[in-house]
């Protein structure tokens, strides 16, 4: 007890501090959201998301090259279309957008290559399904999501990551890429993805915000931890490779439980939400964007998850290499 014990001794030396750090960075750690518009020419950006460019289609090569040589060695695709339909059909298009950034990628890089499975992006109506009845209908989603899973595995696509959160959509995403001869193709699953007030940003460049109603009839609500829990226990049972907690920091508890209560490997998303907050915070001077930067990473990682999906992974990366 004090004044025997200082806890202050082992916080005096830098090089102390250093080498009793319990949560490290690491850039394998990262895997950075790309977006590429097919209607584009050159690379555009988006006001509530400053810093993170949407790509035509012609970058995607010379893009993955340079994020590759930086040291970003995965990478999460979305796309915006040129046109989009009450059924997404571009999301399971040969020619869709994804479909062609993963086949450049591919032709040129080493970067681990994961494609978002959902249809909000290209359906007109903004929501992750086929609506039916004026709601999204699980059911007849389903085959549509195997379709996309079958698309972007022919493309190339190392993993596939399902976002929708319809019930039994890893099971049979999992079918469809077996059924295919693709079963060296992963998935990593959305599998807690709670109905956020921190995805507008991303909204915002995907143009995928919904109309007519919200997406709280398949998203969680935001107060379950519990649900959270048995919504990944599903996609374990299903034949998830790696599971998902979606956002990040508001809900580090259930990273930690999660970490506590199962084996896979635990990816967190640090949406856009989460990113615009810090970007507009240090843009007005309140904070210091650096520090804050790193210490929402580390604060994610120490909660128990092993892969870090951010915004910021590129400048992290540079920042660990330094």
């Amino acid at each position: 007890m004090f004044p025997q014990e200082r806890m202050r001794r082992l916080r005096s030396d830098e090089r102390v501090r250093r080498m009793l750090t319990e949560t490290r960075l690491h850039p394998d750690d990262f895997v950075l959201p790309l977006f590429f518009d097919e209607s584009i020419d050159t690379v555009k950006y988006t006001e509530s998301m400053p810093g993170v460019p949407t790509y035509p289609l012609t970058d995607a090569k010379k893009v993955a090259e340079r994020l590759y040589s930086s040291g970003i060695n995965a990478v999460m695709l979305f796309g915006i279309p040129r046109h989009k339909d009450r059924d997404g059909s571009g999301a399971y298009s040969a020619d869709g957008v994804v479909q062609n950034a993963i086949r450049r990628i591919e032709s040129c890089s080493d970067v681990l290559v994961i494609a978002d499975l959902c249809l909000c992006e290209y359906t007109d109506h903004g929501h992750c399904g086929i609506l039916s009845g004026g709601k999204v209908d699980n059911d007849l989603t389903l085959p549509k999501y195997r379709m996309v899973a079958e698309s972007l595995a022919d493309a190339g696509a190392h993993m596939v990551a399902p976002s929708g959160m319809m019930d039994g959509q890893v099971s049979n995403i999992r079918e469809a890429l077996d059924d295919s001869c693709h079963k060296e193709v992963s998935i990593m699953a959305y599998s807690a993805k709670f109905c956020s007030a921190f995805y507008g940003p991303f909204r915002d460049i995907a143009h995928s915000a919904p109309s007519g109603c919200g997406r709280e009839s398949y998203q969680m609500n935001p107060a379950n931890g519990r649900e959270a829990m048995s919504e990944i226990r599903r996609d374990v049972e299903e034949g998830a490779d790696i599971i998902m907690v979606k956002p990040a920091m508001p809900y580090l508890d259930i990273i930690c439980q999660a970490r506590k209560e199962f084996s896979l490997p635990l990816a967190a998303y640090q949406v856009s939400g989460e990113y615009a907050m810090i970007k507009a915070a240090a843009a007005n001077g309140w904070l210091d964007e650096r520090r804050a930067m790193m210490e929402s990473l580390a604060s994610i990682k120490r909660a128990g998850s092993d892969i870090l999906i951010s915004y910021f992974a590129e400048e992290a990366v540079k920042e660990l290499k330094k």
